[in-house]
């Protein structure tokens, strides 16, 4: 195997300390636990809007879903993609030459990646940043660099540090807008000095922005595509299933210029197949339904401001509340390390929560939950309470109580 490759551990031998990987979080929810450490809008709750579900019921009537899309997408979702770029960036943009539809943004993301990585490239990553924007480089044969953001910065990426760590290898820069996992938003002052780092260096920007949709406290959110010079050098991943809730649709997509997007197209199906169809259309009536979205963004504000006041006031925990999405943020450095708090929690208040040292380097002492978890905001603020309990628990434990 390759060197990217064979040093990753599915935890067949060794726990993982990733909630995603192997059998582990299956295994704890099968034991009586809860699990708030998957990126999955009111998992385990059905919570299919009633629009998506009826276009789903009527393709699968139909008998059609059994055969293929086209490798990019089909037509007819590429135009309401576009539709719903136009909407949210201003920028029109051709459904037949500026994008393609994937199997969910994870895929997505190494797909952005892989025509403009070779061996020994570097890439710079904010950190704390999703671990596969780390990990897809060393995968593809190159190097990520980390470049620490503070929260006395609100996490603002600061140029010094980006420009310490520019070498003659370095080929790109990766970031997830809104951040995950600490929810913060880039400003667009904070973008633009961003852009024009990247023209100056001649660097090609993936931009995955799958926590889009739900943006709080009238926070300005801009598409880095849109500033001058970044159209032609930026690739941007977004996704269903963060602001429609349809993780489990796996249908995402990648925009860019016709000269980038003419090498995916060429590529497609070599590396991402075709999407689902079955999902295709239950994705388009997703994007042509204008209440879903808005619906989403109340309950969602609703949900942080409810898990800010609960945990935010924990001994030993230090929290600000979620600028985006469907996350939330912790240092618990007072009360431990990253793992010995996780597992604390997951003993004793039977709740699964992320560790924030795959996040980064900056993410130890911290840990990520996934306060969107449950569509009914009572079965959260149970989990919430569960969690607090603990955690004052292991703060008295430790005499900081």
């Amino acid at each position: 195997m390759t060197a990217g490759f064979c040093r990753l551990q599915g935890g067949l031998f060794l726990e993982s300390k990733k909630a995603d990987v192997g059998e582990g979080a299956s295994q704890f929810q099968k034991d009586g636990g809860d699990n708030m450490a998957w990126a999955d809008m009111f998992y385990p709750d059905p919570s299919i809007p009633e629009t998506v579900r009826l276009a789903t019921l009527e393709a699968v009537a139909d008998g059609f879903p059994s055969h293929y899309t086209l490798p990019v997408g089909l037509p007819e979702l590429r135009k309401e993609i576009a539709a719903h770029i136009e909407k949210k960036d201003g920028i029109k943009i051709d459904p037949g030459r500026n994008i393609v539809v994937t199997p969910g943004s994870d895929s997505g993301l190494l797909f952005a990646m892989m025509p403009f990585l070779d061996f020994g490239d570097e890439v710079l990553v904010p950190d704390p940043g999703y671990p596969n924007n780390f990990l897809n480089a060393e995968l593809l044969g190159a190097h990520a660099i980390h470049v620490p953001t503070y929260p006395e910065d609100n996490y603002q990426i600061r140029m010094d540090e980006m420009e310490k760590r520019l070498t003659k290898k370095t080929k790109m820069m990766v970031i997830t807008h809104p951040n995950n996992p600490t929810t913060v938003v880039y400003r667009k002052e904070n973008l633009k000095k961003l852009a024009e780092f990247i023209v100056a260096n001649d660097l090609i920007l993936v931009c995955d922005q799958a926590f889009e949709d739900h943006i709080f406290d009238g926070i300005e959110f801009v598409s880095p595509c849109t500033l001058p010079g970044m159209w032609e050098r930026t690739v941007t991943v977004c996704s269903l299933s963060k602001g429609y809730g349809l993780s489990g649709y796996r249908i995402a997509y990648l925009y860019a210029d016709d000269k980038i997007m003419d090498v995916f197209y060429g590529s497609a199906v070599n590396v991402v197949g075709a999407p689902c169809t079955i999902s295709t259309y239950g994705a388009i009536a997703a994007l042509k339904d204008d209440t879903i979205l808005p619906a989403y963004t109340e309950i969602l504000e609703r949900r942080r401001r409810v898990a800010y006041d609960i945990l935010g006031n924990t001994p030993g925990v230090r929290m600000r509340m979620s600028e985006s999405g469907i996350l939330s943020w912790l240092d618990v450095g007072e009360l431990g390390s990253s793992q010995e708090v996780a597992g604390y929690i997951a003993k004793h208040a039977k709740v699964l929560v992320n560790q924030g040292t795959p996040y980064g380097e900056q993410g130890e002492n911290h840990i990520r939950i996934v306060t969107a978890c449950f569509k009914k905001e009572q079965d959260a603020v149970r989990r919430f309470m569960r969690i607090k309990e603990a955690l004052t628990q292991l703060a008295r434990e430790k005499d900081i109580v």
